[in-house]
């Protein structure tokens, strides 16, 4: 490619910490190399509304520790709204040598589609708190939200303990565990319930009773939005919010860890409590490891665009930082059970 490469920057889906620090390496990798970087604001729709924002040195500064993305962020989907050919065209007219597109599974899908339709020069870049993107161990903003569980439940054991309670904490996940395994085992849950494996209330009912005989009169439950949990009346879940759907048309979750509270206590006798963390899990500053990740996974986006490597996502694969074809990314990744064999050494 001849002369100084035009590189465009958005974020789309649901926000998570880490995203600044990833637009912000994408955007210095190019100043350091004499390219432009500039800002789409509200993900693809920004494309279709040619909404932009120069991403100079001055726009990236002090930004790496801040949550949310300075690009704002939308649900709107190309393919849906049919505006394909409006946003090649808009790539074209603008002269965007590339495009670096961060967000989640269905941001990856979008990704995917619009590279295959229209030969649209994408590079894609996994985050979100779910984990649940295909061809990546980690994705941006698992290890914050997970932190924020841990920390959590640290502070309601305290109160669980004073009053003799079981507390169920109810996380984001949607249909994976990956939030509910990691903050439990991190903050030592008595009881994980996630989407990948069924569980039946008088399983969890059974570990709270046995820590009781032997003299813990209190139990934090973890149990993800999504969880496959069996009550007594033989309804399953998850629980939907009176059938509401989101932007993507999938079901609207909350409401299990309610559900699950109440069943318990009925079914031990003991007081139960709930208590929903919804978006403090995927607000304010990134860990370190998240930050580390997002420069990183940045940095590597840029590469791939320097070198004209298109139709691909960066990917995390043990410590090494590599690439895969966007077709790969299909599908959602779920919890390793392994994990919750190791959990539940620590249940009862």
């Amino acid at each position: 490619m001849v002369g100084a490469m035009r590189i465009a920057i958005l974020t789309a889906g649901g926000d998570c910490p880490g995203l600044n620090a990833a637009i912000r390496a994408v955007a210095r990798s190019a100043i350091d190399r004499g390219d432009e970087a500039i800002g789409i604001r509200r993900g693809y729709r920004g494309l279709a509304e040619r909404d932009y924002v120069p991403l100079d040195l001055s726009a990236v500064s002090e930004i790496v520790s801040l949550g949310g993305t300075i690009l704002s962020t939308s649900s709107y989907e190309p393919v849906r709204e049919g505006t394909v050919d409006l946003i090649a065209a808009n790539i074209a007219a603008d002269r965007f040598d590339a495009v670096v597109a961060i967000g989640g599974e269905h941001t990856m899908w979008i990704n995917r589609e619009l590279h295959e339709r229209a030969g649209l020069p994408l590079i894609g870049v996994p985050k979100t708190i779910d984990n649940d993107v295909v061809g990546t161990d980690y994705t941006l903003g698992l290890d914050t939200a997970a932190q924020i569980v841990s920390a959590a439940i640290d502070r309601l054991r305290t109160t669980a303990e004073s009053h003799d309670r079981v507390i169920v904490i109810e996380v984001m996940g949607r249909n994976t565990g990956w939030i509910a395994i990691h903050g439990g085992i991190a903050g030592g849950a008595d009881g994980i319930v996630i989407p990948e494996f069924e569980t039946t209330c008088k399983q969890i009912a059974a570990v709270i009773t046995r820590r009781h005989r032997r003299g813990k009169d209190f139990s934090i439950i973890v149990v993800a939005e999504g969880a496959k949990l069996c009550f007594e009346n033989g309804q399953g879940h998850p629980v939907q919010n009176g059938g509401a759907t989101d932007e993507y048309g999938y079901p609207r979750l909350g409401g299990i860890g309610a559900a699950l509270a109440a069943e318990l206590e009925t079914l031990t006798g003991y007081e139960a409590r709930t208590v929903v963390l919804g978006h403090l899990q995927r607000a304010g500053s990134p860990t370190a490891r998240d930050r580390v990740l997002a420069t990183r996974f940045g940095a590597a986006a840029y590469d791939l665009a320097a070198r004209n490597e298109f139709g691909r996502m960066v990917a995390l694969h043990g410590d090494e930082i590599t690439s895969i074809p966007l077709a790969e990314t299909a599908g959602v990744k779920t919890v390793d059970l392994d994990l919750l064999e190791i959990a539940r050494r620590f249940f009862g």
